[in-house]
């Protein structure tokens, strides 16, 4: 049992929600978002700008009360990029350990390797298109489970033949529970994603943003 000093240390958290969960193999399911705030990436297509600097510092404890408010057992940590802050790391625990089912969005330019094995990690690795593909950790693939998936967001062809490249080359199915192959809102037909995906045969799932399609594409708070 983690003691209230562990509880009383502080995360600047842009914002606290109940919502259906729009991507992933949990697409569908109602779920409490704990968006952090900072990022250190800034992809081209990014719907978080927000989440930059916008935020209050909360202790652990008062994070922790919030999402038990809501009563739903699924919660997401997201942001900005939610391992830019340390103390991620033990309100992950937390709320493991009261029962929750977690999972972690992040960019993959961060190690997760240190992240609460309970966790179902959510890695997006950038591609060409988002202008920040330098920034991939490569050694964090060492560290996936059959809990994590693996996300790319592409806008173009050169994005999907990378992505391609990636998935065979690193054996991503056989690694992790799924890989998602998403298109960049508005920038591609996703329909031809699909087709690409099918000529090729891939191990991977086709992912649509759903919450863009049940509310406003810059809606906050969903």
């Amino acid at each position: 049992m983690l003691g209230m000093p562990e509880r009383e240390k502080k995360l600047t958290i842009n914002e606290i929600y109940h919502s259906i969960q729009g991507e992933s193999t949990w697409m569908g399911r109602p779920c409490v978002f704990v968006r952090l705030t900072f990022c250190d990436l800034r992809c081209n297509y990014c719907d978080t700008e927000y989440a930059f600097y916008e935020g209050k510092k909360q202790t652990l404890q008062e994070i922790v009360d919030m999402v038990a408010a809501f009563r739903c057992p699924l919660v997401e940590i997201t942001g900005g990029e939610p391992l830019l802050q340390k103390n991620v790391l033990p309100l992950i625990s937390i709320l493991c350990d009261a029962g929750y089912t977690v999972l972690l969005e992040t960019s993959g330019a961060h190690d997760i390797s240190k992240v609460d094995p309970r966790v179902h990690r959510i890695m997006d690795l950038k591609t060409p298109d988002s202008g920040e593909v330098d920034k991939n950790l490569w050694s964090n693939i060492d560290h996936l489970t059959p809990r994590d998936e693996v996300k790319f967001v592409m806008g173009s062809r050169e994005d999907y033949e990378w992505s391609r490249d990636k998935v065979q080359r690193y054996n991503l199915p056989s690694r992790c529970h799924a890989v998602l192959f998403s298109p960049i809102f508005g920038r591609i037909d996703p329909r031809q994603i699909v087709e690409w995906i099918l000529a090729d045969k891939l191990d991977v799932r086709f992912q649509l943003q759903m919450h863009k399609f049940i509310w406003s594409p810059t809606q906050r708070g969903v």
